[in-house]
Order: C-alpha cells, then structure tokens, then sequence
C-alpha cells in the first residue's frame, strides 16, 4: 500500500497548495511506497510564517519557561524510545540501511532528545567585571525562526540533532527532509505534539532544494539555517543567505583519512577501517575511505581487507542478517558506479563483493563493498568524495609522509589513526586539519561532543554544548551605577 504523506503547518496535515506530490521509493526494490507533497515557495512562506508567530506573538515559544521547554523534550525521548522498533523498521524501509542500524539511530535520537532537555535549564551568560560604577549583564537569547535541511543517510538522527537544540534554546524551527527520505521526519512533529509541544513551534514541509530549499534560505524572516549535505549545495546556501546575512551552519562533505600503522592491533585496525567505509553503505560524510597503510603491513592488511568486504552481506535492510543494504536511489547507485568506473582506469581492483541474489531485490539499488590498492592521493578516487562502499588504499612510510598526505585534500572533516603508540597518535591527531580524530575506532559520534570540519566540510558545530551555541545570540546589558 502508498502512503499518503503531508506537511506539518502550524499544526495541521497539509498537502502543497497546487496539489504537487512526488513519489518516495523503497531503495531495495525500486518500488514506490509513499508520495508526499511537491512543496514550493507559498507552502514554505506558510510554515515561516507560523515558526515566527510563535517566536515573535508575546514571545510565547522563547518566553516558555526553561523548565517546561526541557520536559517537552525528555517527553520526546520516551516517546522515541517506546516507538523505536517502528520507527527503526520504517527508517531501514525508506533509507536502505540495515536494521541492526536503524536501531541504533533511532536509540541515539532518543537520547538527543534526553541530552538537549537537561540543556533547556542550564542556558546561562556570564557577569564580566566593568569596575565599581556599572554592572555588566551577558545573557544568551534564541536566535529566532531556525530552519534545517537534512540529508538522507541518516534521516531522522540529523534532524533530531538540529530540532531538539534549536527547540532547546527556545527557537522555532521549519524542517525541509531530504526527498528521498521523508518517512521518519515526517513523524517528528506527531512525536513532538505528543510531548506537549504548542502548535507552529516545529513545521515540517516535502520537496526539493531548488522549489522547497531555496525559498526557506532565501526569506528573510528565517534568522538562521542548518544544513547538512554536499559542499556544491552548501555553496549555494552560504551565497543565498548572505542576502539577509542570515547565520549558517554547514556540514558538508569529507574525504576522511584512515591511518593504520604497523604497530597497530591488526585485527581491530582492519575490521575498523573496513566499517568506516562500509557501514551505512559507505554514505557517510565522514567515511574513511582514504585508507593509508604503512608499507610493513601493506600486503597482509589489504587481503584481510579484502577478505572482509567478500563477506559483506547484502540483502534486505529488514532482515536481520543483513550487513549492507541499498544505496538511496538510482541516481545515487549510478554516481557510485561511475566512480568504481574510474577506479578501474586508476588503480588495481582488489576485491568486490557480490550482489544479492534474491530476485525480489533485482530492483534494488545495491553496489557492493569495492577496495582499490595501490593507488596514490592524486587520484580521481582519492580526492573526490563518492559516498559509497568504495575504499582506495595507499601505501605510506613515514609518519610525516603520511600526515602530509592526509592533509592534502580540500575536506577536514575527520580521521581516523590506528597505533599502540599514544605519543605517536597524539602527535599526529594535533597535525591533522579535521574536526574530528579517532584514535583506534572510527565513526564515532557522540551527542555531547561537538560534530564539524575544517576546510570544505563546512561551518560551525553541531551536537555538544557548540551545537546548543549556534542557536543563540548573545546581549550585553550595560547598567549606570554611579549616577
């Protein structure tokens, strides 16, 4: 059966008001199994317009107490956390991930709810000494109607991560979801409402950059915008909100470096090196698909590698055997298989896994785990990010080699090094240029530690304290004692 999907404005369901609707595919079949509505500028003007009379009429969202602000949202989380197993099957259907992985998204969105309610409460500015004569007051106040543009590789996480902070610091926000993926974030407003959330605070609307996305950068009665996505759509955003001098935050793409060193646990720097590209399908912005392996172990690191992507097993996302799934769309497959085109006239294929056999999937948008060796960082496939189960391994021998080599791409948005030697580790996490360093794993992102990168993945942070930041101005109260 189809479902029926609808914008979420200033309470109630809405379809787009020229009746524009678009259809939602399964990735593992290629069959269509909801359509939601085409939004376009007027649709995107009603749900601003709600996010800001709920912000500015008596101040009523902002001017909620902080107390109550935190509840709505630890009510959110048990919520989550009661509808995990739906929510988690419903994300696995529309994203092509893995169960086992949609579970663990979907608990990691509970508990951004938990950690940004305790923040609603400890919102505080600061009493900076000006002498005997005046008392100087810095408070921290919302930054006002915040929207968010979300990907699809983690659809319901990213805009947890972005809702439960804005909502946090008391702004209103308007959702744009990914169009691919619009399933699970279309259930955060009925999520949300049932925690008690007042209508007009979160609005929820479908579509397209180009008709849904622009409109939302472009207004001026949005104060600050989030998105997550590719670089090339992350330059648009920043050119458009320069109009207004609207505040950005931008996490865009990466092209990650995976250190191993012979002195590592082999066994764990293998295993962890292949997750980092192979887990979610290799769409991951931070996926360590520049894997640099010190010479002494080249020859044995690369066939264990090899030997794990054959046992990668692809399948249904919503069977429990699955390792890897779908990649999100046609369009999406055809990108990846142009890169592993490339690969081919680059470098020398050292392992490809097989695709599933069950006939139900032959629709499906499936590409196997893919490993390239003996390839160099100037490489097509080595400085270009492709998203997908795609790894390009390079040889290095010394350390500063490597360091330069790491640092030699337009992305920083994080690494991982893999050494029993902490002196080693640390000096090398200090001389990479990425937001994030791993030391012996990899993919780890937890929501009380700010998420980010240098260079061309973006800017700002998101998650931690930081991410609270960014949805915060900042006033300064100057008052005359001295008559």
């Amino acid at each position: 059966m189809v479902e029926t999907l609808r914008n979420h404005i200033d309470g109630p369901w809405e379809e787009a008001a020229d009746g524009g609707r678009f259809e939602v595919v399964n990735p593992a079949t290629g069959e269509v199994i909801a359509t939601a509505p085409d939004s376009k500028a007027p649709d995107v003007e009603r749900a601003i317009d709600a996010a800001r009379r709920a912000f500015d009429e008596g101040m009523w969202w902002p001017g909620t107490p902080e107390r109550e602000r935190g509840r709505i949202l630890l009510r959110a989380a048990e919520i989550v956390h009661r509808e995990s197993e739906r929510l988690a099957r419903m994300e696995a259907l529309d994203s092509g991930k893995p169960i086992a992985e949609a579970r663990d998204d979907i608990a990691e969105v509970a508990y951004c709810f938990e950690y940004y309610g305790g923040w609603a409460t400890k919102i505080r500015g600061d009493v900076p000494p000006v002498g005997p004569e005046a008392l100087s007051i810095v408070v921290k106040e919302p930054v006002g109607v915040a929207a968010g543009i979300t990907p699809w590789n983690y659809p319901l996480l990213q805009a947890a991560q972005k809702v439960a902070a804005a909502l946090a610091a008391g702004c209103t926000f308007v959702l744009k979801p990914p169009e691919q993926t619009p399933l699970t974030c279309l259930e955060l407003p009925k999520i949300l409402e049932e925690a008690g959330l007042p209508p007009g605070v979160l609005n929820v609307v479908t579509g397209f950059g180009e008709t849904a996305g622009a409109p939302l950068v472009a207004s001026p009665k949005v104060d600050k915008v989030s998105f997550t996505g590719s670089k090339e759509v992350g330059q648009i955003i920043m050119r458009s909100a320069a109009d207004t001098l609207k505040r950005v935050t931008l996490e865009l793409g990466g092209k990650s470096p995976n250190i191993v060193f012979a002195d590592a646990d082999f066994a764990a720097a293998v295993e962890g090196s292949c997750n980092g590209v192979f887990w979610n399908q290799g769409e991951i912005c931070s996926a360590g698909s520049r894997v640099f392996v010190e010479r002494r172990i080249y020859d044995d690191a690369l066939a264990a590698m090899a030997e794990h992507a054959r046992k990668v097993r692809l399948g249904d996302p919503l069977e429990e055997a699955t390792t890897m799934g779908p990649l999100v769309s046609r369009e999406q497959r055809d990108r990846v298989e142009r890169y592993i085109a490339i690969g081919m006239e680059e470098a020398r294929l050292a392992a490809q896994g097989e695709r599933p056999t069950d006939p139900r999937l032959s629709g499906g948008y499936f590409v196997p785990p893919t490993i390239f060796a003996d390839a160099t960082n100037d490489l097509t496939i080595a400085r270009e990010e492709i998203f997908g189960p795609v790894m390009t391994v390079i040889p290095f021998t010394e350390v500063e080699e490597v360091v330069r080599l790491a640092n030699d791409n337009e992305y920083g948005l994080a690494a991982a090094i893999w050494t029993r030697d902490i002196t080693k580790a640390i000096t090398v996490a200090r001389a990479l240029r990425v937001g994030t360093v791993w030391i012996n794993g990899t993919q780890a992102a937890p929501v009380e530690a700010p998420w980010g990168g240098y260079k061309r993945s973006g800017i700002g942070r998101e998650l931690g304290e930081a991410g609270l930041e960014d949805f915060l101005e900042t006033k300064h109260v100057y008052v005359e004692l001295g008559g």
